[in-house]
């Protein structure tokens, strides 16, 4: 929240609307910002960030359009907030967004709140990511390397194949052994 509140403190050049919409109880009078023309975007993310960790759906599609952001820190806020925020609809908008390889530049966060939620779209989602991620000059490392460490942590036995293709790939190489080696075997998992 501090880093937040900092980032959007200086893009609102405007105190006292932001300390209005930072101090006030009124989800609302939050909620309204979100559906009012002509509100500034650091207005909406700070409302969206405040609705989310209160567990107020009201936030989920700002919440989204935040997640599939350019800006990192945009996403990387919004995904805390809607691995918070409840909402069975997260899952599913996750999954859309990473496995989207028209905005695979955008997929790092996604990826990182589908392995948060742990819920049944997110091996499926990330091994279909993941298997994108290895063809060959594919750019998006960073989204790779997130996919594997996702699916070691999620340990999933439909994660074997994917991560042992990914042993071929220097970058991912390392990972995927440690994934791979927290993965029950098939007879054991049964």
């Amino acid at each position: 929240m501090r880093s937040l509140t900092e980032r959007l403190r200086q893009e609102s050049r405007g105190p006292a609307a932001f300390d209005r919409l930072l101090a006030t109880e009124d989800h609302d009078e939050l909620a309204e910002v979100l559906t009012a023309p002509g509100q500034p975007l650091w207005a909406r993310e700070l409302v969206a960030f405040r609705l989310g960790v209160a567990r107020d759906r009201r936030a989920f599609e700002s919440l989204v359009l935040l997640l599939n952001h350019r800006d990192p820190p945009r996403c990387a806020s919004a995904a805390y907030a809607l691995a918070r925020l409840g909402d069975p609809r997260t899952a599913r908008a996750a999954a859309a967004l990473a496995t989207n390889e028209l905005r695979v530049a955008y997929a790092l966060h996604p990826v990182r709140l589908l392995v948060e939620l742990r819920a049944p779209e997110s091996v499926p989602a990330l091994i279909t990511t993941l298997e994108r991620r290895l063809r060959p000059h594919d750019p998006y490392h960073r989204v790779a390397l997130s996919c594997v460490e996702g699916l070691g942590a999620l340990a999933d036995p439909r994660a074997r194949r994917v991560l042992k293709e990914a042993l071929a790939h220097p970058v991912l190489a390392r990972a995927a052994v440690r994934a791979l080696a927290g993965i029950p075997e098939e007879e054991q998992a049964r």
